[in-house]
């Protein structure tokens, strides 16, 4: 009994001295991410040239993201590459200075670089990443479907920072109405219908600067801070790549509009169904003429609610769980025709999606067509959920129109076979034919 005894002891010191002898492991620390998203490297400039090292980065080294910029349009100064990547939801993107080197990167091809011994630097307000090689990009793949975020134009201007460098989609008129042959070189405006303006900045040598001018379009477009002579500064601007960064070319909008739905106060329409002397049959007068909000209010709480664009504190919400359906209907004719019609719709809040269309009318109200609107089949849409979209149709209409946004009576929401939550409309722009 104590021979065994002895032996278990001295076994039990054998396990304590070898565990003593090996190197003390932590594994908590795991390891370190060699990758930075554009986020965290941008974070690193504090208003003055820095030349990126690794600790600045928590031991990253690279950062990366799909190439956004195209060169063949030669409408960015020479050698810039501009990329941008999300994370968490933010999206970020980047200039990187490539200097007189050819760029070898496409539109699409997804790219990994080591950024360490780089310097983030401003020219004028523009951030950039200069001090890279060509030989310090790597190409992953490519290929890859950038989808450009679409933005209200005053969305766009209010916060301007949050969207440079990357890639964005907006609708807007030029102002002044182009003249008959003018083309886009140089500086043009683009404008809301409102007080938001933003330059549209074209290039001599870039292949879009002969192509005529439309009165309005949806643009996709780079935002960077630039010059008036060309090339990066302090102004703030947007930029084509190619022509094919140009759709849906229309008329001009209508005076007044969009109607964005801001006055009056949203006490006035407070309840979803008023028949009273100060709003009759659910009719009040807008920025743009007289309208029924059979079923709708004026929606004021915060954007994350109701879902309303920058700058602006309203928009229309239509009343939920309804087996009678709800209407956003003008009740005056345009003279003018329409050329295109767009607004942006959401679900309010939390709630679930709805069903709705956009109908016209050429005969004063009397009927109501169908619409569908541009990317889709179907007259009817399914609300987005968790935030808002732009809606485009375009049409050749002439003479007198009118336009309302049905939503269907679906009845009182039963997940998953009725959805028919509350929705919210915004800045309903027209324009003319």
């Amino acid at each position: 009994m104590k021979k065994i005894l002895g032996a278990f002891l001295m076994a039990i010191v054998g396990m304590l001295t070898l565990n003593s002898c090996q190197k003390d492991i932590n594994h908590a620390i795991g390891t370190i991410n060699p990758y930075a998203s554009l986020y965290v490297v941008k974070s690193v400039y504090q208003g003055a040239d820095v030349q990126i090292q690794s600790d600045a980065l928590n031991g990253a080294v690279k950062t990366g993201g799909i190439v956004i910029s195209n060169n063949s349009g030669a409408n960015f100064p020479a050698g810039s590459l501009v990329i941008q990547n999300t994370t968490r939801g933010f999206t970020r993107g980047i200039i990187i200075d490539l200097g007189a080197a050819t760029i070898p990167f496409a539109v699409g091809d997804s790219v990994n670089i080591n950024v360490v011994g780089a310097t983030l630097t401003k020219v004028g307000s523009s951030l950039h990443l200069s001090g890279v090689s060509v030989g310090n990009i790597t190409k992953i793949s490519s290929g890859v479907t950038v989808t450009p975020k679409t933005v209200a134009l005053g969305e766009l201007v209010a916060n301007f920072g949050l969207y440079e460098s990357t890639l964005v989609k907006v609708t807007a008129d030029t102002k002044p109405l182009p003249a008959t042959g003018e083309k886009y070189v140089g500086n043009k405006v683009l404008n809301d219908g409102g007080t938001n303006n933003m330059n549209l900045y074209t290039q001599t040598g870039a292949s879009v600067a002969t192509v005529s001018l439309p009165a309005s379009a949806t643009y996709t477009v780079i935002p960077v801070y630039g010059s008036a002579t060309g090339g990066y500064g302090d102004v703030q601007q947007v930029r084509l790549r190619t022509i094919a960064d140009v759709e849906n070319a229309s008329g001009p909008i209508y005076a007044g509009y969009p109607e964005s739905f801001e006055t009056p106060d949203a006490s006035v329409k407070a309840s979803y169904n008023m028949n009273t002397a100060a709003v009759p049959d659910n009719s009040i007068d807008l920025k743009t003429g007289n309208w029924k909000l059979e079923q709708a209010i004026l929606g004021n709480l915060n954007a994350n609610r109701d879902r309303f664009n920058a700058p602006g504190l309203q928009c229309i919400r239509m009343q939920q769980s309804l087996s009678v359906p709800g209407y956003v209907q003008m009740n005056f004719d345009l003279n003018s025709g329409a050329s295109k019609v767009t607004f942006w719709q959401g679900a309010y809040s939390t709630d679930v999606s709805s069903t709705f269309k956009l109908q016209y009318s050429t005969d004063s109200g009397v009927t109501w067509v169908d619409a569908t609107a541009s990317g889709r089949t179907t007259a009817n849409i399914a609300t987005l959920t968790g935030g808002s979209k732009q809606e485009t149709y375009l049409f050749n209409i002439s003479g007198k129109v009118r336009f309302r946004i049905m939503k269907l009576g679906l009845g009182t929401t039963s997940a998953p076979t009725i959805l028919n939550g509350r929705l919210c409309i915004e800045d309903i722009a027209i324009y003319s034919n």
